[in-house]
């Protein structure tokens, strides 16, 4: 048996646009947390100088002769934006805690609802405003709803979480509130992606499909809890390239299996991570395992898998500037107003509130997930994928703006609901 292969000039060809990517990613994503911004936005930014939005139009030539030299170079570099995607959603599984404070019950529910509620529902009036420049080549109706829904109320953790550490306010009570909401938002909103992202595969509405998929990906959460405690109980210390090889076979081997269940990529991941994190806890000698992996993972795959986002938008041509500002205007106004009202009975200072309402619409990570999972299942067009990475980026600086700017005006305001 003989496998098929690059030619070496191929191969040398990939590896520049892979350090072409990197280096992009790395030198603007620095420059962008120089200025106290979220370094995903840099990546991105990085992604999009050279595509469609920057060395595409300067240098049509030099472009192609970088990123589309031979046929199959667009696949190949997929293989890199899916990685990306996988070792993110895995981190993000691992470091996801399910946990409610019983003395903050109260203030996480109606957080909750007013931003994942309130605005999915709020956005139901706006869908056919933007469906004609906004559906996606399959033209499904149901699925586009439910992106377009998501978009508007999806919230980041991994975004949140790095501008409270920055900040130095990480387990705080209003930190941890906001990242139990999320953490049961994201959970929710990941159901419904997978709802999507099968019914656009399908071609049509199934609800009995519909209502396997939401069982399968909800009992998977309560079938690790139980599996787990057993596992826990008859595992011994593994070597760290034991704990690799085998975290590695489990999470593409559970990707293969989960998918012929009607479970993305994405989903698929989240879970091995949160399984690992069950299974080995939040031990000393795990946690540096882990963060190894997260080096290497943020320094390469990661910010690869961002700067691939970016190359693929074009705000000069597939972009328009009013529909964009309309959708930002909507999506940020329906979070914050879901959450405000929802905080208006709660008896919580009036900057507590503007706190939340804000925090919660910063999208991150996820909402960049979302756009490029839609994307490629062609629920969404390539304008409507480009609006809500601006959406991300734009809402995750004003998020992180602002926290900082109320910490200048009030040290203290984190600390206490």
């Amino acid at each position: 048996m003989r496998l098929a292969t690059l030619s070496e000039q191929e191969i040398i060809t990939t590896l520049i646009a892979l350090a072409l990517l990197l280096l992009a990613a790395f030198v603007c994503g620095t420059l962008v947390e120089k200025i106290k911004g979220p370094r995903v936005v840099g990546e991105i930014i990085g992604g999009m100088l050279l595509g469609g939005s920057c060395l595409f139009i300067l240098a049509p030539e030099l472009s192609e002769q970088i990123f589309f030299a031979y046929p199959e170079e667009g696949k190949v570099l997929n293989i890199f934006y899916q990685l990306g995607l996988v070792f993110l959603m895995f981190l993000s599984g691992y470091n996801t805690d399910i946990k409610v404070d019983k003395s903050n019950v109260k203030t996480i529910g109606l957080v909750f609802t007013g931003a994942t509620i309130l605005p999915m529902a709020g956005s139901i009036p706006f869908i056919g405003m933007f469906r004609e420049s906004f559906i996606g080549s399959i033209n499904n109706e149901f699925s586009y709803s439910l992106v377009f829904a998501i978009g508007v109320a999806i919230t980041s953790i991994p975004v949140i979480s790095k501008i409270f550490f920055d900040m130095g306010i990480m387990n705080t009570k209003f930190s941890n509130t906001v990242l139990t909401v999320s953490t049961f938002q994201d959970l929710c909103l990941w159901v419904l992606l997978n709802v999507a992202t099968r019914t656009a595969q399908s071609g049509e509405i199934k609800l009995g499909e519909m209502l396997v998929i939401v069982s399968v990906t909800i009992g998977i959460f309560i079938a690790i809890a139980v599996i787990s405690k057993f596992i826990r109980q008859i595992r011994g210390e593994w070597k760290a390239n034991t704990f690799y090889t085998l975290s590695f076979v489990i999470l593409l081997m559970t990707c293969g299996a989960l998918y012929i269940l009607g479970i993305n990529i994405m989903y698929s991941a989240f879970v091995v991570g949160y399984l690992i994190k069950a299974v080995f806890g939040t031990a000393e000698n795990t946690k540096n395992r882990m963060h190894f992996l997260e080096n290497i993972a943020f320094s390469f795959f990661i910010p690869v898998y961002f700067a691939l986002v970016g190359i693929q938008l074009n705000v000069v041509h597939d972009f328009s500037l009013p529909r964009f500002l309309l959708f930002f205007v909507i999506a940020f106004g329906l979070e914050f107003a879901g959450t405000w009202l929802l905080l208006l009975p709660s008896g919580l200072k009036m900057s507590t509130k503007m706190n939340f309402a804000i925090t919660m619409n910063a999208r991150g990570g996820p909402g960049i997930v979302l756009a490029t999972v839609a994307y490629s299942y062609n629920i969404i067009s390539l304008e409507f994928f480009t609006v809500l990475i601006l959406t991300t980026m734009v809402s995750s600086m004003i998020a992180g703006y602002y926290l900082r700017w109320q910490q200048q005006r009030d040290a203290k305001v984190f600390d206490e609901l």
